[in-house]
């Protein structure tokens, strides 16, 4: 009994610090956008806690650069790139799933295969791809927002997280509604997808904090400020010569605060999505 109490008590303080180091750039962060001008952040040895706490950083960021305009740009950008992976991650994976055709678990481990591929080593196919079809924001707003979206509309994760949740449904469900007259198209749409909730949830969560958080793709698309995202517009804070890093540490918590909110709100989803997913292999 003791001997199990001891082990207790070691995991659980190993988690706690693994917690508080995974945590601690964060605290930082925070600590960073609530310092006032008069404080040195990189003093030596650095002070965690403010002097005084001021939200005056806050403030400041709003002026500096048009936030809601960013704001709106990355919410349209994660949102329809969501939307469009919820959509045909399902679709490309019913058929890897429940239909048999000839290379059927070739062209799956095809799709596994392009996740061992960094996006930074096809960036510069994919840029000039998204080029060629005008794709980009000098011919206008939607072909920018096309641009943005388009490279990121469907993964390898997607499709096979969304075929193992297929494949934890037993096929005698869609024989039942396929004797009762319903097409392939409806068994997919009314009775499979409603099924994966979960799976469809975690999906989302994983797309929209990747899509809300990236930098890289936009930095290099973009030439129209007004089509900033937000992780490219808290960057615009820092000049060429100087930056305020009270101003991009406040700016870049304002911007978490979405990833935060739609991970509560979906949270409830996010373990039974990761079991319901490693139910079949």
């Amino acid at each position: 009994m003791i001997k199990k109490f001891i082990h207790s008590i070691g995991g659980h303080t190993f988690l706690i610090l693994m917690s508080f180091l995974s945590l601690f750039p964060f605290l930082w962060l925070i600590s960073t956008a609530i310092k006032g001008a008069d404080e040195n952040i990189f003093q030596y040895p650095p002070v965690f806690f403010p002097k005084h706490i001021t939200f005056e950083n806050f403030i400041e960021v709003w002026n500096q650069i048009p936030f809601l305009r960013y704001f709106f740009n990355s919410a349209i950008v994660a949102g329809f790139t969501v939307i469009l992976n919820l959509i045909l991650s399902s679709a490309a994976a019913y058929p890897l799933a429940r239909m048999e055709f000839k290379g059927k678990n070739f062209i799956f481990c095809l799709i596994l295969a392009t996740i061992m591929i960094p996006f930074q080593a096809i960036m510069l196919p994919v840029y000039l791809i998204i080029l060629k079809l005008h794709f980009v924001d000098s011919y206008g707003i939607i072909n920018g927002y096309i641009g943005l979206i388009l490279p990121f509309a469907v993964n390898a994760f997607g499709i096979f997280l969304m075929r193992q949740a297929f494949l934890s449904i037993p096929k005698e469900i869609e024989e039942a509604a396929f004797i009762d007259g319903c097409s392939i198209f409806n068994i997919w749409r009314k009775i499979l997808i409603p099924m994966c909730a979960p799976s469809l949830a975690l999906l989302a969560i994983f797309t929209f904090i990747g899509s809300w958080g990236e930098f890289l793709w936009p930095g290099i698309v973009l030439t129209n400020k007004s089509l900033y995202t937000l992780p490219v517009g808290v960057n615009d804070l820092q000049g060429m010569f100087s930056a305020n890093w009270r101003y991009i540490a406040a700016g870049s918590i304002i911007s978490i605060i979405p990833i935060i909110i739609f991970f509560i709100a979906m949270q409830k989803y996010f373990v039974s999505g990761q079991n319901e997913g490693a139910l079949k292999g």
